[in-house]
Order: C-alpha cells, then structure tokens, then sequence
C-alpha cells in the first residue's frame, strides 16, 4: 500500500476514533441545615440544639477542573420559631467551581454571587422581605457510586453585601453557613 494511503488511513481512523470534549452536566437535590451567624436555630455546628432542615438543588456543569452551578436553597424558620410569625431565607447563588476529577471521588470549592431574600411576616400579617445580593463561599466532596450517580455534601458560608433590616431583626449583614448533603446525577 502507498505510503500517503497510509497516511489518510491513519489519519481517518484517528478522526474517527477521538471522542469530543463534553462537559458533564450534573443536579443535585440535597437537604441541610444552617448554623452560626444570624441562624437561630444552630448557634454553630457542634452546638446545636435544635436542626431544622432546609432544602434545595444545585444544578451545573463541570468540565476537566472548572465548573459552574446554580444553587437555590430555601431555609424555613430561619430566625427561629416563634407563635404567630412566619419566617424564611431563600439564596439562589451562581457559583463558580474548581474540582479535582480524581476518579469517582471529586472533591470541590466554589465561589460565588447571588440574590438573598430574608421573609418575615408577623402576627399583624405585615410581611416584610428584602432583596439582597450576597456571595458564598464553600467546598465538598462528590463520590460517585455509579458513572452517573453519586452523593455529595458540603459546607458553604453565606452573606449579603449590604445590611438587611426586618423589623425587629437585624439591620446588619445577614451571614450564616450552610452544611447539606444529597445525591448526585450526572448526564
């Protein structure tokens, strides 16, 4: 066979054979709770009397050591419990990643910006709520059992960049962390 033949084989074959770089996209509903900061249900995470779960889902993409995800979270009875009132934290978070591909165990830290709203409603059914943009900061671990499986946990810090003021809570910066654990699918 003639050399230049060869050559456009092996070049064929080798076109043929290379798989394209694909991100893999993954979502992961988890359930956790909030501690230290202005969360008054866990004055910080070894001493904490009363868990009060709070849920959401991270959905993103990651590709080689970068990644990227969305985080939404809701966190009921955020300030505590009290007869007649009404409370609730919501974060939606856009987070950059940086993660270790080590196989199935991938650890992970992330960065990010976000809208929190603090909700307040009284026995006088007058509702306060307040918009504010707010970064986290955090990290975890993902292991996954199955190629497309996996269950992840994490710890992230959480903040407003400007003072909330609620009524009677705080008109400082609302801050707090977050610890939360779910499962992982990957596609």
């Amino acid at each position: 066979m003639h050399p230049l033949r060869i050559l456009i084989l092996a070049a064929a074959l080798i076109a043929w054979a290379v798989t394209p770089a694909r991100a893999d996209g993954f979502i992961s509903p988890f359930v956790g709770f909030n501690f230290g900061g202005d969360s008054a249900n866990c004055a910080s995470l070894t001493s904490c009397n009363e868990k009060r779960l709070d849920w959401g889902a991270s959905i993103g993409t990651t590709r080689g050591i970068f990644g990227f995800e969305e985080d939404i979270a809701y966190a009921p009875d955020f300030f505590g419990k009290s007869p007649g009132t009404n409370n609730a934290v919501l974060t939606v978070m856009s987070n950059l990643m940086l993660v270790v591909p080590a196989g199935p165990v991938q650890p992970y830290a992330l960065v990010g910006l976000g809208l929190i709203r603090p909700h307040v409603e009284g026995v006088t059914s007058l509702a306060l709520d307040k918009n504010a943009f707010g970064w986290d900061i955090g990290g975890g671990l993902t292991i996954f059992l199955t190629h497309s499986v996996g269950v992840r946990g994490d710890v992230r810090h959480v903040r407003t960049l400007q003072d909330v003021t609620l009524g009677l809570f705080s008109n400082d910066q609302l801050d707090f962390w977050r610890g939360s654990a779910g499962v992982t699918l990957r596609f």
